[in-house]
């Protein structure tokens, strides 16, 4: 379905200095829409925001913690007072904390819901009066395959975003008379970006990704799923495997979730246990997380699933036993 974006849509995007967020920034500079862009460090956002003027896009930098929802509130007016309108509102924030549940602070895993969760959930609630209001408008929810599979050591992450999937499909439906809002998943596997460099780490082992996908494609995919709105993006060749090992033997599927886990970590070197970018701005965003290199075998099973070899793993395991039956 196409969407009415004007040829310079208004788009906001939460989590614009590093990663996904700054590489869809760019993405939609080049397209010369017109950018409100928030994470919590200023001089990262105004590095961005010139960026974006320099390739021919009108950009602020709007410094805003989204566990804020007064500050949150206060983005959208940016955005209205400088712009006059919303086109699309990109939910991107996205933290993590890994490590044993019980060994991770419980201030660590209420930040992760608070920015994951309760700040995907406050941009919605300061943009939809605006959407309501004009008939129109594409929300996008970044959301990653954890909205489906859960991942071992990683909790929260993974209560976040299954939260993510149920609370969009429940807006979705609540929207569903307002045919010109859009409400939009994107679930990529791992992404080379600085996620895992800047999250909490509390297992003292240095994390590695699985062969991840490139940031700037993932941010092409988002600029053509504002324009052609659909309700679930997949992106990464191990979307459909982790999902139907999930949905058909998740007992199976975290177990050897939590064997890919171990042994990456037990091969991991060691590293200082850090709270990352928790509380504080990330020191050094940037795009990329440096991990698209051919990685050395040993490195290419990170925490996490290994989502395309756990699920095939899985399948196949489901195959073997079918007819038995799967509970838990």
């Amino acid at each position: 379905m196409r969407s009415s974006l004007p040829p310079s849509p208004v788009v906001v995007i939460t989590g614009a200095s590093s990663g996904i967020g700054r590489a869809t920034a760019l993405a939609f500079a080049q397209q010369r829409a017109r950018l409100v862009l928030a994470a919590r460090g200023t001089e990262a956002l105004e590095r961005v925001a010139a960026q974006c003027a320099r390739l021919g896009a009108q950009a602020i930098a709007v410094p805003t913690d989204v566990t804020d929802a007064k500050a949150v509130r206060a983005l959208a007016g940016a955005a209205l007072r400088r712009f006059g309108g919303i086109d699309v509102w990109i939910n991107n924030v996205g933290v993590g904390a890994v490590g044993r549940f019980e060994a991770t602070p419980m201030e660590a895993h209420r930040r992760v819901l608070e920015a994951n969760l309760l700040g995907h959930m406050h941009g919605a609630h300061a943009v939809l009066p605006h959407f309501r209001s004009q008939h129109s408008g594409v929300l996008i929810n970044m959301i990653s395959l954890g909205g489906w599979v859960a991942t071992p050591y990683a909790g929260a992450y993974t209560a976040s975003k299954f939260g993510l999937r149920g609370w969009s499909a429940a807006l979705r439906a609540e929207l569903s008379d307002l045919p010109g809002v859009h409400v939009c998943d994107v679930c990529p596997t791992f992404v080379d970006t600085p996620g895992l460099q800047h999250g909490a780490n509390y297992t003292g082992r240095k994390l590695s990704p699985p062969p991840p996908l490139d940031p700037d494609a993932v941010a092409s995919a988002i600029v053509r799923l504002a324009r052609r709105p659909r309700p679930t993006l997949w992106l990464g060749a191990g979307t459909l495997a982790g999902r139907l090992a999930q949905s058909a033997a998740p007992a199976t599927t975290g177990r050897i979730g939590k064997w890919v886990a171990d042994r990456a970590l037990a091969r991991a070197e060691r590293t200082p246990i850090t709270q990352g970018n928790l509380f504080d701005a990330s020191r050094h965003p940037a795009v990329h997380g440096g991990f698209r290199p051919e990685p050395k075998p040993r490195n290419k099973l990170a925490l996490g699933l290994g989502l395309a070899v756990v699920g095939a793993v899985a399948l196949g395991v489901l195959l073997a036993t079918q007819g038995r039956g799967e509970r838990s």
